[in-house]
């Protein structure tokens, strides 16, 4: 079954509908690559797809093992190269609403690092992970 279908609006821009849920994205070149930017760039959702990824990932681990990170925002920050452009870094910052115990850090960092979008992406491609815990 195929999961999503595309359509080109025009104007640099597209959108995206999701073929299960019917839920649409649309996108906008970037200001600095000829576009409005007043929706999410293609890279812009490779870069936040991947911090939503290592939150489902995480999400599942800590209900697994019988605790949450609800309220966890992340920050995400894509940081473009040139010749080829592209993306050449994604910075992920974590912030969880509160602090947790030694084996939930543990359980926490080592399932963001099985998600399988950045298990996907290209090794070139740098991934900084940031964990910041409340309180410390």
């Amino acid at each position: 079954m195929e999961t999503a279908k595309t359509i080109y609006l025009g104007n640099l821009r597209t959108e995206a509908t999701h073929v299960r849920s019917g839920q649409k994205i649309v996108t906008d070149a970037p200001v600095d690559n000829q576009g409005k930017g007043e929706f999410f760039s293609p890279t812009d959702l490779l870069a936040t797809a991947l911090a939503s990824c290592m939150l489902t990932i995480m999400g599942i681990a800590a209900r697994t093992h019988g605790f949450d990170i609800d309220g966890t925002e992340v920050k995400i920050t894509k940081v473009m190269g040139v010749n080829p452009r592209r993306v050449v870094e994604v910075i992920v910052e974590l912030n969880f609403p509160r602090n947790y115990s030694v084996k939930e850090k543990r359980i926490i960092e080592l399932s963001a690092k099985e998600c399988p979008v950045a298990n996907s992406l290209h090794p070139d491609l740098k991934q900084t992970v940031v964990f910041n815990y409340k309180g410390e």
